[in-house]
């Protein structure tokens, strides 16, 4: 009579083991998956804020190349918290606020004008701003704070000490009253914090139009 060998299974020890090995293989690839994903959308992250810090910075620089030197108003102001400035377009004057406020870059254009009385109504309304104006931007979170320096004197200086003033000139919109006014600087310094990083930017200014 033959005997049939009998096939021996495995213990519930080893199936246990055996699961236990699988469990912590599928976690190990499980972790290796979750951190490429979370690398890929930090890199993607950093893209579209540098992106969109370039396109930024590019408005900055068109403003300021576009400074109009008036009688009027002033060209170019900085209070600590905004800067404002005139700028010259093809449909004439608009002045242009900007701002950091609750961690926010912010720009503020007024509507464009070709009469004196508007542009000085447009930067009256500029130093009123609350901030959730239809026509305030927001154009990048993040940023903790910031400073401006002017380009005066072969040095760069705080932008909101006084400047050089040029010779009284008439103010028609003042009616005839002279009045002193202070020289634009040659350049134009950035220095704005977005966490532990740090953007400067220097733009030289050329021949104002006015």
């Amino acid at each position: 009579m033959t005997t049939v060998p009998r096939q021996r299974g495995f213990t519930l020890v080893e199936v246990l083991v055996a699961m236990l090995i699988m469990a912590i293989l599928a976690m190990m690839g499980w972790q290796g998956v979750d951190g490429m994903v979370r690398a890929r959308d930090i890199s993607q992250q950093t893209a579209e804020h540098t992106l969109r810090l370039t396109t930024v910075v590019g408005q900055w620089e068109q403003d300021l190349a576009s400074l109009y030197d008036s009688t009027v108003v002033p060209g170019l102001q900085f209070d600590g918290a905004a800067l404002r400035l005139t700028r010259l377009t093809p449909d004439g004057a608009q002045v242009v606020v900007w701002s950091l406020r609750e961690g926010v870059w912010r720009r503020w254009a007024s509507p464009r004008v070709k009469r004196a009385f508007e542009l000085q109504q447009a930067w009256l309304m500029s130093q009123q701003l609350l901030g959730n104006e239809d026509q305030q931007v927001r154009l990048l979170d993040g940023a903790s704070e910031w400073q401006v320096y002017f380009y005066r004197g072969n040095a760069w200086t705080n932008a909101q000490s006084s400047g050089d003033v040029v010779p009284v000139v008439p103010a028609p919109a003042a009616g005839g009253v002279i009045v002193p006014r202070a020289a634009l600087p040659s350049g134009v310094r950035l220095v704005i914090n977005f966490g532990e990083r740090r953007l400067t930017r220097d733009v030289m200014l050329g021949p104002a139009r006015s």
